[in-house]
C-alpha cells in the first residue's frame, strides 16, 4: 500500500500537476511558457507563484493573488452620479455649457461605473479539483451564490488560460462577477497599463477628471468602463521588466452594436477596468455589469461565461496584436471586405457633388468688401441661427481644382475660398494678431466664431491659417500675399510659445487670459512652425519646431497622453493623436533625428487604440432601415473614433467613416513591417460602402447614421477627397516598392492625418508625372479595383496605376479611351501600372 502511494505521489510531482510545499497540498497549470501554482492555505486556495518564460528565464515580477470578487444588490443600482469631481484648478468638471458631455460623466459617475455599487464578496475558493493535466477547477460558496470556476491551459496559445465562470444564486437579486485577480502589479514595478479605447500611460493621476475624462495618467479609482468605446477589449498591465497580464473576453461576450434590426450601441454587458474592486493593478472583467443585462437572477438562475487571461513575454503592443488578431480574428473580417463602388469612382462623383451649389450648399457672402465663399455648417456652433459657413480640406480643394482643370472649381469655388482664409485670419497689431479669428463665419451676424465659445487656441493657429495656407502655397508657391499671412501665423506661434516650448490650450478672446488651464497641449501644435520652415526657409521656425515637438514627445508621447482638438468635446483625446504621428514622421524627414521616428511609431502605436476591433464580423442577416445587409458590412471593426472614451461621440454615435488615418498607417506599414498598420488601414478604407449615400458617394460621418450622406457637414465631401486620396497613393507607393511615389504636402486641420498632393510631379517607374483625375481615360468592371490616373511632365504618355482593393485575386476587364477591352487578375492587394500615348 505504501509503495502504490508513493508511486501514485511521485507521478503527480513529475508532471507538475501536485507538489508538496511545507507540507501543504498544491496545484499548478503549467507549460513552457507559464507556470501559475495554487496553495491550499486557511484561507482557501491562493496563486502562489506566477511566472512567464522570457529570453529563457522565468520572470516572476507578477504578484500572485487568485483572489475572486462577487457584487451583489437586492435591488437595481442607481443611474444617477453617485459623485462630483473637481477640476485640478477648482471647480465641478465638466463645466455646464458642456451639455454635450453632461449625460456620459452622469452615467459615467454612477456608484456602478465607479465601483462602489453593491456588496462586494472578496474570498478564495474552497474546493479544488484536477480534471486533467491542463484543466482545474474550483468551486466558492457565499451567502448569496455558489462559484464554480474552470481554468484551462489554451493549447493553441501557450500564453493564456481559458477560464469558465458559472454563478448559482441562492437568492433573488442582481449579481456582477469579476475576473478572479490571476495577480497584481505595484505601481513601483508598473510600465505601462491601458483600457484600450479609454486611457493608456504609464504614471498614476491624482485628478480624477484628467484620468477619466483625458486619459491623462492612470486612474487611481477601479472605475469600470464599458464596452461602447473601448477599442480592443484587452484591459492590461505591463511590467517594466517586459511582460503584460490582459483579460480578454470572449468574442460574443460584449455587445453587438447593432444586434438585429436597430442600434443596440449603447447596451453594456461587460464591464473592463485596470484594478480589480480593491484597487490594486490587475485587469479584471465583470460580467453581467451590476444593473445592466442579465444581471438580475433568481434563485437557482445560473449564468456562464468564458474568458482568458493572457500572459505574453512582451510589451502592450503585441498583446495588443493578439487579442486582435488571434482572439477577435481580424485579418479574417478583413478578408469579407468588398467594394461595391471603388474609392476612384467615389472621388469623381463628389466632385460633381462639390461643384453643385445646391447639393454642397455653397454660399458666397460679403464681408469687409470681399466676396468669401463657404459651405453651410449645421451641426452645433455656438451663437448660430443655421447660418454658420465652414471650409475643410484646403489641400484637397486645390488638388481637385489642379488634377481636373474644371473651371466650375478654378473659377466659382477656390477664389472665394481663397478670400475666407484671407478674411479668418487676424492682422491688426496686438495680442492675436496672425491668429486665426474662428472655425465659422455666421452670416447673420457677419463675423468669424469658434465652434464653442469665445476662445482662440495656438493650434486653431497651427490649423487654420499654417496648415491651409501652407497646403495653398505648396500650388502657389510664389503668392506673396499667402507668404505674409503664412509668416504672421508662425509669429503669432513664436510670439505664444512657452519657454519650455509648450503653448497653452487657449486663450479668452476679450480678456486675452489662458484657459483651460487644468489640461495641457497635447497636440502637434509645433506642426505649424514646420510648415513655416518648409515654406519660408527660416532656421528660426524649424529650431522653434522641434522645441515644441521635444516637449509633446516628452510629456505627452512618452506618457501616453493627448489633447483632442474638437472644442464641443472639451478638447476629449481624438484624431489629433494620429495627426501627431504624421507630424513627428514629417519632422523627423526634415531633420532625420531619430527620436522623432520612434516617437511618432510610438503615437501610430497608439493609435490603434482608437480603432474599433469587435465584434467579430460575420455574414450574419440584418435590417438596416429597411434595407437587408449583412453584418460585416456595417460592422465597427477597422473604423476609428472621432473621440472615444467618457466624453467622446463613440458613446453614442459610434465610430465615423472619414478614416484620415488610412494613408498613415500605410506608411508606418512601409517603416515598420508591422502587418496591423496596413489592415487597419484597409479595413477602414474598403468595403463601406453601406455608409455611403448612393446619390453623392458622400459618406456620413458617424457610424449611427449609415447611409445618410454628409448631412448637415456638406464640407465633409472634401475630407473624404482628400483621405481617399491620400491612401490610394500611400498603398501605391508601398505595393510598388517606391516606383510610383508622389510627394506629400501638409496634413490637413483637423481630423487626422491625411496629407495633400498634386502640387507637383511624382515618379511613375522611373518617369516624371503629374497626378490627374478624369472620368475619361479607363473604365474598370470591378468595383474591387481602385486606379490612380498620372500623365508624364512631357503630356506624351500616360499611366493607369491599378490597385486590387481586396484580401482575394480579382479578374476583371480594363477598356483605355479608344482601345479594345483587356482582361487582366491581380493578385491580393496588388499592382500593376499601364502606360499607353
Amino acid at each position: 500500500m505504501i509503495n502504490r502511494r508513493f508511486f501514485f505521489l511521485t507521478f503527480l510531482l513529475a508532471a507538475g500537476f501536485v507538489t508538496l510545499v511545507q507540507g501543504q497540498k498544491s496545484v499548478q497549470l503549467a507549460n513552457d511558457h507559464l507556470r501559475i501554482q495554487w496553495h491550499n492555505t486557511s484561507r482557501g486556495w491562493q496563486i502562489q507563484k506566477v511566472a512567464i518564460r522570457k529570453n529563457n528565464k522565468w520572470d516572476t515580477q507578477l504578484t500572485p493573488s487568485g483572489e475572486y470578487t462577487l457584487i451583489y444588490s437586492e435591488t437595481k443600482p442607481s443611474d444617477q452620479a453617485a459623485q462630483t469631481f473637481e477640476k485640478s484648478t477648482g471647480g465641478t468638471f465638466p463645466e455646464e455649457n458642456y451639455h454635450y458631455q453632461q449625460k456620459q460623466w452622469q452615467e459615467s459617475t454612477t456608484a456602478v461605473a465607479l465601483n462602489t455599487a453593491g456588496k462586494a464578496y472578496h474570498f478564495f475558493p474552497t474546493t479544488e479539483k484536477m480534471v486533467d493535466k491542463n484543466h482545474l477547477q474550483f468551486t466558492s460558496e457565499t451567502e448569496v451564490a455558489t462559484l464554480t470556476t474552470d481554468w484551462k491551459l489554451d493549447e493553441k496559445y501557450p500564453t493564456d488560460v481559458v477560464i469558465t465562470q458559472t454563478l448559482t444564486p441562492k437568492k433573488q437579486g442582481y449579481f456582477s462577477l469579476a475576473s478572479p485577480s490571476l495577480a497584481t502589479i505595484s505601481v513601483a514595478k508598473m510600465g505601462w497599463t491601458s483600457v484600450p479605447g479609454y486611457f493608456q500611460g504609464n504614471y498614476m493621476q491624482d485628478n480624477f477628471a484628467k484620468a477619466y475624462a483625458y486619459g491623462f495618467g492612470i486612474p487611481k479609482l477601479p472605475v469600470v468602463y464599458c464596452e461602447r468605446t473601448a477599442s480592443t477589449l484587452a484591459p492590461l498591465v505591463s511590467t517594466k521588466s517586459g511582460v503584460t497580464l490582459a483579460v480578454i473576453p470572449e468574442p460574443g461576450l460584449g455587445r453587438d452594436p447593432w444586434a438585429k434590426d436597430k442600434i443596440t450601441q449603447t447596451e453594456w454587458r461587460i464591464g473592463l477596468s485596470h484594478m480589480n474592486r480593491k484597487g490594486q493593478l490587475s485587469p479584471t472583467l465583470y460580467y453581467p455589469v451590476l444593473g445592466e443585462y442579465a444581471s438580475e437572477r433568481g434563485t437557482g438562475e445560473s449564468l456562464t461565461y468564458s474568458f482568458r487571461y493572457s500572459l505574453v513575454d512582451g510589451d502592450w503592443f503585441k498583446t495588443l496584436n493578439h487579442a486582435i488578431y488571434d482572439i477577435y480574428q481580424f485579418k479574417e473580417g478583413l478578408a469579407l471586405r468588398q467594394s461595391t463602388q471603388s474609392l476612384t469612382d467615389r472621388i469623381e462623383q463628389m466632385h460633381h457633388y462639390l461643384t453643385d451649389p445646391k447639393t454642397s450648399m455653397w454660399n458666397i457672402e460679403d464681408f469687409e468688401g470681399l466676396k468669401i465663399g463657404a459651405q453651410s455648417y449645421l451641426g452645433g456652433v455656438v451663437g448660430s441661427n443655421r447660418d454658420a459657413m465652414k471650409n475643410s480640406d484646403y489641400g484637397a480643394m486645390w488638388m481637385l481644382g489642379k488634377a481636373t482643370h474644371d473651371p466650375d472649381l478654378t473659377e466659382n469655388v477656390l477664389p472665394y475660398a481663397l478670400n475666407f482664409k484671407l478674411t479668418q485670419q487676424q492682422t491688426e497689431p496686438g495680442f492675436f494678431q496672425g491668429a486665426a479669428i474662428g472655425q465659422y463665419y455666421l452670416a447673420k451676424k457677419k463675423k468669424f466664431v469658434e465652434e464653442w465659445g469665445e476662445v482662440v487656441e495656438p493650434m486653431a493657429v497651427t490649423y487654420y491659417i499654417m496648415l491651409d495656407v501652407g497646403n495653398m502655397l505648396l500650388f502657389e508657391p510664389n503668392n506673396q500675399q499667402l507668404k505674409d499671412r503664412l509668416r504672421l501665423g508662425a509669429e503669432n506661434l513664436l510670439r505664444w510659445q512657452k519657454p519650455d516650448g509648450s503653448w497653452s490650450v487657449a486663450y479668452d478672446h476679450k480678456s486675452q487670459q489662458e484657459l483651460f488651464e487644468d489640461v495641457a497641449d497635447y497636440r502637434p501644435t509645433f506642426y505649424g512652425l514646420l510648415v513655416a520652415y518648409r515654406i519660408l526657409k527660416d532656421p528660426k521656425y524649424l529650431e522653434a519646431a522641434k522645441k515644441g515637438a521635444d516637449w509633446f514627445v516628452k510629456n505627452g508621447v512618452n506618457r501616453g497622453s493627448f489633447l483632442g482638438v474638437c472644442g464641443d468635446a472639451r478638447y476629449a483625446p481624438d484624431f489629433a493623436t494620429g495627426q501627431s504621428a504624421q507630424a513627428l514622421l514629417d519632422l523627423y524627414d526634415l531633420t532625420k533625428k531619430e527620436s522623432y521616428k520612434e516617437a511618432a511609431i510610438k503615437a501610430a502605436k497608439i493609435y490603434t487604440s482608437s480603432i474599433y476591433t469587435h465584434p467579430i464580423p460575420d455574414h450574419s442577416p440584418k435590417m438596416v432601415n429597411g434595407t437587408p445587409r449583412e453584418d460585416w458590412e456595417i460592422s465597427q471593426a477597422g473604423l476609428s473614433f472621432e473621440h472615444g472614451g467618457i466624453f467622446g461621440s463613440a458613446n453614442r454615435g459610434g465610430p465615423i467613416q472619414l478614416a484620415s488615418h488610412a494613408g498613415m498607417f500605410i506608411r508606418m506599414n512601409e517603416l515598420t513591417g508591422e502587418p496591423l498598420f496596413a489592415d487597419m488601414a484597409r479595413a477602414a478604407a474598403v468595403g463601406r460602402d453601406a455608409f455611403v449615400d448612393p446619390k453623392t458617394s458622400v459618406a456620413s460621418y458617424y457610424w449611427q447614421a449609415m447611409n445618410k450622406g454628409a448631412g448637415p457637414y456638406p464640407h465633409h465631401a472634401w475630407w473624404q477627397i482628400g483621405w481617399i486620396t491620400d491612401y490610394l497613393l500611400s498603398e501605391a507607393e508601398l505595393r510598388s516598392h517606391g516606383k510610383v511615389s508622389f510627394p506629400r504636402g501638409f496634413v490637413t486641420p483637423k481630423v487626422g492625418p491625411h496629407q495633400t498632393y498634386g502640387f507637383a510631379p511624382g515618379t511613375v517607374n522611373g518617369e516624371k508625372a503629374n497626378l490627374v483625375i478624369s472620368e475619361d481615360w479607363v473604365k474598370v468592371d470591378q468595383p474591387v479595383i481602385d486606379y490612380i490616373l498620372a500623365e508624364s511632365v512631357d503630356s506624351k504618355k500616360k499611366f493607369v496605376i491599378l490597385l486590387n482593393d481586396r484580401a482575394q485575386a480579382t479578374d476583371f476587364t480594363m477598356t483605355l479611351a479608344g482601345k479594345s477591352p483587356t482582361r487582366k487578375q491581380l493578385p491580393p492587394w496588388g499592382i500593376e501600372v499601364v502606360s499607353f500615348e
